[in-house]
């Protein structure tokens, strides 16, 4: 059903002195059938880190993410299992799959060398995504939807990365610690999220659960049914505490995630610099 929320705040349900680093190949599971969320143990999955695992020679593209505001709900492995294709499988965290609605500002898009272009090098996006492990344990984002406020980077999006992008008519407003987003899809019956955000204090050392929610450092696209890899690397997130202060959202549910547990878990980063890998076929 659609997330309605007001003065809300997500629950973190694991405690912050947890050591990180851990061997995170136990929350990953794969190699059961297909369906049945994690008969055995992935023995070769990334670990978890704040930092890329690999570095980029030759980008294609930088982009600024700014205002970044993370909300995640649990859901069952099954309903991740759903919306994936086969040659994934869900990345969960203590046997339970995740989905997150992830609205920012996207800043200075251009090529590395290249000039940025005024209207089109910024606007607002909104993303809905689970997560996901490969057949070489790489770990990922699976995009369920993507919108943006530039209609050439909807087109540019589609064509070359293989994603579900949607033109919407968006905005990102912040004051002081207070920052609000809308969006509203430009299409019949489209989708629609207006998000308040409350900004907490810093977190000096995020757990595991927010190390594996945010430091995603790849992410997997179909396109012209095959399966293809795009690696993304930026610094560490500056993560904050967060809470919501009001949610009006169908994104997830025209996803096809009807069904949360919970109330979200809340996070806020002030942004990261980012430059983009060309996509590898898998």
């Amino acid at each position: 059903m659609p997330s309605r929320v007001v003065a809300g705040r997500g629950v973190d349900l694991f405690p912050r002195n947890v050591r990180l680093f851990l061997s995170s190949a136990k929350f990953a599971r794969c190699g059961g059938p297909k369906g049945t969320p994690g008969a055995t143990v992935c023995p070769a999955i990334v670990l978890m880190s704040p930092d890329p695992d690999t570095k980029i020679v030759r980008p294609i593209m930088r982009q600024d993410w700014r205002d970044v505001s993370f909300l995640h709900w649990r859901v069952d492995p099954t309903v991740v299992r759903g919306v994936i294709p086969p040659q994934l499988e869900p990345d969960l965290f203590d046997g339970t799959g995740w989905v997150g609605l992830v609205p920012f500002g996207i800043e200075n898009l251009s090529t590395p060398k290249g000039p940025q272009i005024p209207w089109v090098s910024q606007f607002p996006e909104t993303n809905v995504r689970t997560y996901v492990v490969d057949g070489a344990g790489r770990r990922g984002v699976w995009f369920l939807s993507l919108d943006a406020a530039r209609w050439p980077a909807v087109i540019g999006a589609r064509a070359g990365f293989g994603l579900p992008y949607y033109w919407a008519w968006m905005s990102v407003r912040r004051r002081g610690d207070v920052v609000r987003y809308a969006s509203r899809r430009l299409t019949p019956h489209g989708g629609r999220c207006r998000l308040t955000i409350g900004i907490g204090d810093p977190l000096t050392h995020p757990s595991e659960l927010e190390i594996f929610l945010t430091a995603r450092f790849r992410l997997f696209a179909e396109w012209r049914r095959r399966l293809f890899m795009t690696e993304i690397s930026h610094q560490r997130w500056p993560l904050r505490a967060a809470s919501v202060l009001e949610l009006n959202e169908n994104l997830v549910e025209k996803a096809g995630i009807t069904w949360m547990r919970g109330a979200p878990l809340v996070h806020f980063a002030a942004g990261v610099d980012v430059i983009v890998a060309p996509p590898k076929p898998l």
